[in-house]
């Protein structure tokens, strides 16, 4: 602790920042690095009792759909993209993506995420096909999809503006924006892990522009690639600042870099007690983002539980396939009981919600809980099996 920060000038901003007051860069710097950890969990449950007094957490039913692993930005945290014309390649056909939907539909997904590498051949006439395909057999599905990085690149393929990407997007299908290809925003760590990636600055334009046009998205960040816990606050700060402007981030998602398979090697990596900080803190700083999820997938499902403790309001998602973080080496299963005992244990009421966070189940009593033993997480997965690699409409076969 610094000799000009006491422990009652620590309180102080705890209990206005508990109190719904905003805090500054400063102060939540402060709070992260000094402040009792179990205090600064209180603060940050203190508003998230305030804003849901019903006690109730959620969590999604969805499928995370990776249309592509062959990747041009070759980012040094990312196990799961391979460069162009390598043999382990592969590119789903539109309709295997639309089976794939449809399994997640009977399984009772309300949300299907569609995200992939930045394939150089795709680009935004591939995209409003693949939407117009979902959208056209699943209309009830929400596609809360793509990042902000895949809006870049598809500018960049096709030759055209953000603006107009997104206003096609948007009109091929996409309801919402993911979170994707945040990982940090600040531009130093950003420019070590991803030095092919747009930067930061783009990534909020992005944002902002598909805000404007009245399309929400989420926020995330990747911690522990080497970040200071300055640079970790200055994350926070500039999406509360873009928050201040449109209001179009539903919720924010902090989740932390996994080691396996990548040119990073875990050189650097967030403990579970600096996650857990991080949750707290960005619940009391981001005092205009409305939820706050904890990340099961990556911090375990005891950390994910306790994040329900410093802050968050939701679990995330029973997720029907994920391959991204699995090829770094998340581990962690889970399914629909364990979800639903897990939220209810941390003395929370489950409630399955959808893409906009209206409760669509509440589940108030236990012998009423769902008991469908096929809604697993990973139900499917290209990390956990071997798969040949298959050919997408107008493209050669990558491998």
């Amino acid at each position: 602790m610094r000799e000009d920060e006491s422990v009652d000038d620590l309180q102080a901003v705890l209990d206005r920042a508990a109190d719904s007051g905003r805090i500054t860069p400063d102060e939540a710097l402060a709070l992260y690095r000094w402040a009792p950890l179990h205090a600064l969990g209180r603060a940050a449950d203190t508003v998230r009792r305030r804003r849901y007094p019903d006690g109730i957490a959620t969590y999604i039913i969805e499928r995370n759909i990776n249309y592509t692993n062959v990747c041009v930005t070759a980012c040094k945290f990312c196990a799961f993209y391979r460069a162009p014309g390598h043999r382990q390649g592969w590119t789903h056909p539109i309709s295997e993506i639309v089976r794939r939907a449809g399994e997640a539909a009977a399984l009772g997904a309300t949300q299907i995420m569609l995200q992939g590498g930045h394939h150089p051949d795709l680009g935004i006439e591939w995209y409003e096909q693949a939407f117009g395909a979902l959208k056209s057999a699943y209309p009830d599905l929400v596609l809360h999809s793509l990042g902000g990085s895949e809006v870049v690149h598809i500018s960049r393929v096709s030759s055209l503006g953000i603006d107009e990407v997104i206003t096609r997007l948007h009109a091929a299908g996409l309801d919402s924006f993911a979170g994707a290809g945040a990982e940090i925003l600040v531009d130093r760590p950003r420019q070590v892990i991803a030095p092919l990636k747009e930067p930061g600055g783009i990534w909020l334009d992005v944002m902002r522009s598909a805000h404007r046009q009245g399309i929400e998205s989420t926020a995330t960040f990747m911690m522990g690639t080497g970040e200071t816990n300055a640079e970790r606050i200055e994350h926070l700060r500039l999406i509360r600042d873009v928050q201040d402007e449109t209001g179009g981030f539903r919720s924010f998602i902090p989740w932390t870099y996994q080691p396996e398979n990548n040119h990073l090697h875990g050189r650097t990596q967030a403990t579970i007690t600096e996650y857990l900080r991080l949750v707290a803190v960005a619940r009391l700083f981001l005092d205009n983002v409305a939820h706050l999820q904890g990340s099961w997938l990556t911090v375990g499902k005891e950390a994910g539980q306790l994040s329900l403790h410093y802050g968050a309001d939701d679990l995330g998602s029973v997720m029907l396939e994920e391959n991204v973080v699995s090829s770094a080496g998340a581990r962690h299963r889970s399914n629909l009981a364990e979800i639903i005992h897990l939220i209810r244990s941390a003395d929370r009421i489950p409630a399955q919600r959808d893409t906009l966070y209206r409760h669509l189940r509440v589940h108030t009593d236990p012998a009423q809980d769902p008991t469908d033993p096929r809604v697993v997480s990973h139900y499917s997965s290209t990390v956990t099996g071997a798969r040949r690699p298959v050919k997408a409409p107008g493209l050669a076969v990558v491998g």
